[in-house]
């Protein structure tokens, strides 16, 4: 990366802090950080060469936009573009992160599969990996209790197919792990990405039959 890249993520970084410090829902910037921290160690395992001031700023960026978080998704995005244009990032590259962090959530590919770049497929990875294991367990119950949602209802059934709003209006927390969480270690991108989530789900699926049991 260049000089001009490093203190524009320096910049960036201060943004997203300032944004999301405060959140209690999960998406706080201790997520961020992790995604970051990640995304340097899945770029770290390929061979290709990445664009990496592209995969931090969205890894930084990809929460900032979010429809979970913001009141107006627009305006949110707006923002953010003018923000990378005052720091002089390139329109090319502005075009890169926000085709990134638009296309890469969950929901957004419930229908159908974006097709992101390996930039994009990093940092979606990163993302999906803090949403399992040991971490996304407590992330889901923390999610959970900020919106009000029940632990678990043995009559009601996890739902295996779904649209964005039905995806959006979740019924209890265990559900969750069936109808997101277990599935992501299927939708990972790269190898490392594949490996590290088989182990995490694995975590998950022993800690939720503990639970049930447990019930």
């Amino acid at each position: 990366m260049s000089e001009d890249n490093t203190t524009q993520l320096e910049k960036i970084d201060s943004f997203v802090k300032e944004k999301l410090q405060d959140d209690l829902t999960g998406h706080d910037y201790a997520h961020i950080q992790r995604v970051v921290k990640m995304a340097k160690r899945l770029i770290d395992d390929r061979t290709e060469n990445v664009n990496q001031f592209v995969v931090f700023a969205a890894g930084y960026l990809h929460d900032v936009i979010d429809e979970k978080l913001v009141e107006n998704q627009a305006v949110a995005e707006n923002e953010v573009a003018r923000f990378l244009r005052s720091l002089g990032v390139s329109d090319f590259d502005i075009a890169h992160i926000f085709d990134i962090i638009t296309h890469m959530s969950f929901s957004d590919n419930l229908g159908q599969k974006y097709k992101l770049s390996l930039e994009g497929q990093i940092v979606q990875d990163a993302d999906r990996l803090d949403a399992i294991g040991a971490i996304g367990i407590a992330r889901t119950f923390y999610y959970g209790g900020a919106h009000g949602h029940i632990l678990y209802d043995p009559e009601i059934q996890p739902r295996e197919k779904m649209t964005h709003d039905e995806y959006r209006d979740n019924k209890t927390v265990i559900n969750h792990f069936y109808e997101k969480l277990f599935k992501l270690k299927d939708d990972m991108n790269t190898p490392l990405a594949q490996k590290i989530a088989v182990e995490r789900t694995e975590y998950m699926k022993s800690f939720v039959n503990e639970f049930k049991k447990e019930w």
